[in-house]
């Protein structure tokens, strides 16, 4: 009786923390919706004219860097066009400095009380011309204040306010770009004959759809919490236990994922909210390894080979895939099955393949099919898996 009564407990902590993130997402994009809307305008403006988009960050606040690279190089799944974005975290600061343009845009992040090195950089972008978001900060063409103290709040709301500015920025660019002018030989290909468009007029429609987005957030929360708490107690369950008996966690995924992946570690290791330390490595840390794998046997074996060589019997296997069915996922998940480890996997839409082939002790599924929307969700998810574990520590 005691032992359901805990697992209840536990259950209902977890719920009662993803609903806590409601109202706080809901003030804040209420607030931020329309600027957001006029950033991201400006944004088009300056990728049409050349611009490129850098993003800088430290510690944890570095994989939020990593993370818009890769959704505005990599927009394959909705069918966009790649942007030019890089992730100037690894630079020095002197030298990140050097490469914003008069048409460029920086984006730093940093933690709820900021960060000094990166509103410096902020200020020399701004001041070569560069558009400046500081997330959060002072001083910045968009300057916003933390959406909440709670760092892990605060990142997740900031994710969901880039991917906004990522899905939204292409509406800007086509409505721009969804005509020609063709002068007076229009009448001969009124297909062709249509002058650009002023995308003013279409502001308020863009802060509409990023309030939306913002929504469908809270909505997923609330089901997260009715129909998930309970696995995701159970995964912080079974993960607390391997780590009371000496394990390592090992983390991966692709693309937005990996760096989901190494947030999760980087959190781990964090004392930024006075838990303690966990032991976790991100297989997604690794560039060298990866891309020799990669190069000499093949993607499927990108996490299976590191987790042969590293991964001992005990260890826990924690996947984040929004498909639940990439292949170098799977296989690493059935290489630790055979190795004894734990597998925890945080998924997507139906949990794929790796939910139909029992892959996972412990799996849980965000029912969405919108990437963008999974990931937000799956932040929220190992952030409250990380405040238990670490409470658990403390305690």
């Amino acid at each position: 009786m005691t032992r359901v009564t805990t697992a209840g407990s536990a259950a209902a902590a977890v719920a009662a923390s993803l609903r806590a993130r409601n109202s706080v997402s809901r003030a804040f994009f209420d607030r931020e919706a329309d600027r957001l809307a006029e950033a991201c305008r400006e944004m088009a403006a300056r990728f049409r004219r050349g611009g490129r988009l850098f993003a800088v960050g430290g510690g944890a606040y570095a994989t939020d860097a990593q993370h818009v690279s890769v959704e505005f190089v990599h927009p394959v799944i909705v069918g966009k066009r790649a942007l030019p974005a890089l992730d100037l975290s690894p630079l020095p600061r002197s030298a990140a400095a050097r490469l914003a343009g008069p048409d460029d845009i920086l984006m730093g992040f940093a933690p709820p009380a900021g960060d000094p090195c990166v509103a410096e950089l902020l200020r020399v972008a701004r001041k070569a011309g560069a558009q400046t978001f500081a997330l959060p900060g002072a001083d910045a063409d968009y300057a916003v204040d933390a959406p909440s103290l709670d760092p892990f709040v605060h990142q997740e709301l900031i994710e969901v306010l880039y991917h906004t500015l990522w899905e939204t920025v292409h509406v800007f660019l086509e409505h721009a770009e969804s005509g020609h002018d063709v002068g007076a030989a229009g009448f001969l290909y009124p297909y062709l004959g249509r002058t650009t468009q002023d995308t003013r007029a279409i502001v308020k429609d863009v802060a509409a759809s990023i309030q939306a987005k913002a929504a469908t957030d809270e909505v997923l929360r609330e089901r997260m919490a009715d129909t998930q708490a309970g696995a995701i107690s159970a995964a912080v369950a079974r993960i607390r236990e391997r780590l009371a008996a000496g394990a390592t966690i090992f983390a991966f995924g692709n693309g937005g994922s990996a760096t989901d992946a190494n947030d999760f570690v980087l959190d781990c290791a964090s004392s930024e909210k006075n838990g303690s330390p966990i032991r976790a490595i991100s297989l997604s840390m690794e560039p060298a390894s990866l891309t020799a794998i990669a190069n000499d046997i093949g993607r499927d074996a990108m996490f299976l080979r590191q987790i042969i060589a590293h991964a001992r019997p005990g260890d826990v296997a924690l996947a984040i895939s929004t498909s639940g069915g990439s292949a170098n996922v799977i296989a690493a998940l059935d290489e630790s099955r055979r190795r004894g480890l734990t597998t925890v996997a945080l998924l997507g839409y139906d949990g794929g393949e790796i939910l139909r082939r029992d892959l996972a002790d412990v799996a849980v599924v965000v029912s969405c099919d919108y990437i963008p929307r999974i990931q937000e969700l799956q932040a929220s998810i190992y952030h409250t898996m990380i405040d238990l574990l670490q409470q658990a520590g403390d305690s």
